[in-house]
């Protein structure tokens, strides 16, 4: 049966109130009964339903131009960085403090346990052998690859690791068997294997082997938006395979290690680029459709999978030239095409930044650049580019290289594992680590005088990993025009744009009896603070006609009647409700790609978590509230709304009571979980190494009097008990 049309808004409002109801978001499947008829029916048909009234949203470009605004800071300070580079000693000293700032984002990396490399099958070709081959980059955790062996071998052969990108059969994929086997054909051992969550690497397959949730980006981003939570990057993982693919292509007799390269298309040229500075035995690189600047892909409003986020990066000031100025003055060919999404633009100012620290070095001529005419992929001239440039390395062949007539397989030609799927080889998961990291890690408070932090010590521990900024010593807020209080608990309303940092307004909304254009007047009662879980102003229509088709809230309805001497205010922290951006395509906000998660992800990279910039909107909003003369504060909250609200509660004594409704369990469970609900936004990142959401919860019960109301598990199911 079909599913309506509805956006994701009108959805919101039919979820938002019915009680028991997971909250609204990409998880809800809302599926339509089919229509009664009323041409029979012997009663008139009902009345026709009040119109939906979309929820204001009245800064949607805020968000994008706050993280424009900290971007271009970001290479301003590595472009003048690099500009103050003189001497090839300045050179090495920056190569040198940039390896070192890229391995805290990386780092640290695992033991390196055995291999237990096997050949499972081998194919005969007119001038090469096809390997296929299973090893373990961690204990029982596969990888699946084709070693690419040319025939007639002479003494060694240079070696390349091939990175693949976005493919739903990986290493199969016929654009990547293509460079593969060229390189095989011109003399090069080439080892190429599947990424996570591709070809037969699910992490999250059903019962038929297929991926339940999307092969590539969506298995990316579910497993590695939790590791976020235990302190992992999934880059690393990703990076990890590739480094243990290069130790075991070392293995082989017929491989030269003094020439060795790395190159990949798209989400393989992201992992060219990391692994030119993670990973010295490189001698040469050619990463393809990714090389840009991060700025480009920012304001081009472009997302990017978990791994192509590094932690802190650009708190560092760091930018993909970075990444590839490790390497110098070892060749290095920048492959990129003229119609791809990855800005050309960026391109070459990346190259000609590279080239700039190359010269100091006096290696220039080992920077090479090649743009295609076509649009986004490893075509054969940006291939033929990359032969040239590892030709020229080596002295194989010759620069510039023409590419071999190849034979594309087909795919079961290539499949290491009998059924393809190294699941069904009981290989280990991801997601298994990871809530074996954060069981790890809730273990040291099990051990003797080891107690869960608590007080101050609990405090401490969240504003570390919440990187909050010094609160501001003034607060200046606007007052835009009102707009119709659609059923809100009073006739009227008047909006403040609290200014929380530069850039950033947390919007309050104060429903008001008379109409009211001016600031808020002095009060001394006690103030109800509610944060919303997508739009306040959905969320305060509790009085609206239509019923739930309006989206507000019975339950806060009841709880302002039980506080009628109380003042309401309601807030919409950064990236919701009224500044809920539009960017990144067309009703595209919650899904693993949305507008959300592209926020979230800069902001790791940034070292300033979303949800601490969101707890610090509630604390300048829980300081606006004092000027006004609110000295106590009942802080109310909902769903997404109620992680900041914890932590602002946690952290600011004026908050003397607190109500969640559909607040998350545990950080624990969403580890513990292979597919969950809840978006990165919500996530903060490091916190189970030091607490979990129920030492918050335990502290404001403890001291502000807390009370849940039905929380929501890792898949925002209701929870038990």
């Amino acid at each position: 049966m079909p599913t309506p049309d509805f956006t994701r808004r009108q959805l919101l409002g039919l979820a938002g109130s019915a009680s028991g109801a997971a909250l609204a978001g990409p998880w809800l499947n809302l599926v339509a009964g089919s229509a009664t008829s009323a041409l029979f029916a012997a009663d008139p048909p009902p009345a026709k339903p009040a119109p939906v009234v979309p929820p204001l949203n009245r800064l949607p470009r805020m968000v994008h131009d706050y993280y424009v605004t900290q971007m271009r800071d970001a290479e301003r300070r590595g472009i003048e960085r690099r500009a103050a580079l003189r001497t090839q000693a300045d050179a090495q000293a920056y190569i040198a403090d940039v390896r070192t700032q890229i391995a805290k984002s990386f780092g640290p990396w695992p033991e390196r346990t055995p291999l237990h490399a096997r050949t499972v099958k081998s194919i005969e070709r007119d001038a090469y052998v096809i390997e296929n081959v299973i090893f373990e980059s961690r204990p029982k955790f596969y990888v699946t690859a084709n070693l690419y062996l040319p025939k007639g071998l002479k003494g060694k052969a240079p070696g390349v690791i091939g990175s693949c990108g976005h493919s739903h059969n990986g290493k199969a994929y016929p654009v990547y068997q293509s460079f593969a086997q060229g390189l095989a054909r011109q003399g090069y051992v080439c080892l190429i294997f599947d990424p996570i969550g591709q070809g037969e690497r699910l992490q999250l397959p059903d019962e038929h082997l297929h991926s339940r949730i999307g092969v590539g980006v969506a298995e990316h981003c579910m497993v590695g938006n939790a590791q976020f939570l235990a302190g992992e990057f999934f880059g690393s993982w990703r990076a990890w395979d590739a480094m243990r693919a290069l130790d075991y292509l070392l293995t082989r007799p017929e491989v030269d290690p003094r020439h060795i390269g790395i190159t990949g298309n798209s989400g393989g040229g992201t992992m060219t680029t990391w692994l030119a500075a993670v990973e010295p035995r490189w001698t040469m690189a050619a990463p393809s459709c990714f090389v840009t600047t991060l700025r480009r892909n920012l304001e081009n409003e472009l997302p990017a999978d978990t791994e192509q986020c590094p932690p802190g990066i650009l708190a560092d000031g760091l930018d993909y030239v970075d990444f590839l100025a490790v390497m110098a003055p070892k060749p290095i060919a920048i492959l990129a095409q003229e119609k791809d999404f990855f800005d050309v633009r960026g391109t070459l100012e990346t190259f000609e930044r590279l080239k700039a620290v190359y010269k100091l070095f006096g290696a220039e001529e080992n920077v090479s650049l090649h743009i295609g005419p076509g649009p986004h992929g490893y075509a054969q001239d940006a291939r033929e580019a990359m032969y040239s440039c590892f030709n020229r390395a080596t002295g194989l062949g010759p620069s510039p290289a023409k590419e071999p007539k190849l034979t594309i397989e087909d795919e079961a030609v290539l499949q290491c594992t009998e059924k393809g799927q190294v699941a069904a080889l009981e290989s280990r998961t991801v997601y298994s680590f990871t809530s074996e990291t954060a069981k790890q890690f809730a273990a040291q408070y099990a051990k003797p005088a080891r107690a869960r932090p608590a007080g101050a010590a609990l405090r401490a521990a969240v504003e570390a990993v919440l990187k909050l900024p010094e609160r501001r010593k003034t607060v200046d807020f606007r007052i835009p025009r009102p707009r119709a209080a659609t059923g809100y608990p009073l006739p009227h309303a008047t909006t403040y744009y609290v200014e929380t940092e530069p850039g950033i307004q947390a919007v309050v909304i104060r429903p008001i009896a008379e109409r009211h254009l001016s600031r808020p007047p002095r009060q001394t009662n006690r103030a109800i603070l509610y944060v919303a879980h997508d739009s306040s102003d959905v969320e305060l229509r509790v009085k609206a006609p239509g019923g739930n088709a309006q989206g507000g809230e019975a339950w806060l309805g009841e709880l302002l009647a039980a506080e009628p001497e109380s003042t309401l205010y309601a807030v919409d922290v950064r990236g919701l409700g009224d500044s809920r951006p539009n960017t990144c395509g067309e009703n595209n906000y919650d899904t693993h790609y949305g507008c959300d998660y592209f926020y979230a992800s800069h902001a790791i990279m940034l070292d300033r978590p979303y949800i601490g910039g969101r707890t610090y909107d509630l604390l300048t909003t829980l300081d606006f509230l004092a000027d006004v003369g609110h000295k106590e504060v009942h802080l109310v909250a909902r769903g997404y709304g109620t992680l900041p609200a914890a932590y602002a509660a946690l952290l600011d004594d004026r908050v003397a009571q607190v109500t969640f409704k559909n607040a998350l369990t545990s950080y624990a469970d969403v580890a513990d979980s292979d597919i969950y609900a809840w978006p990165l936004s919500s996530f903060t990142p490091n916190a189970l190494k030091t607490f979990d959401l129920p030492d918050v919860y335990a502290e404001l019960a403890s001291k502000k009097k807390l009370k849940q109301v039905e929380m929501l598990g890792a898949k925002t199911k209701p929870a038990k008990g």
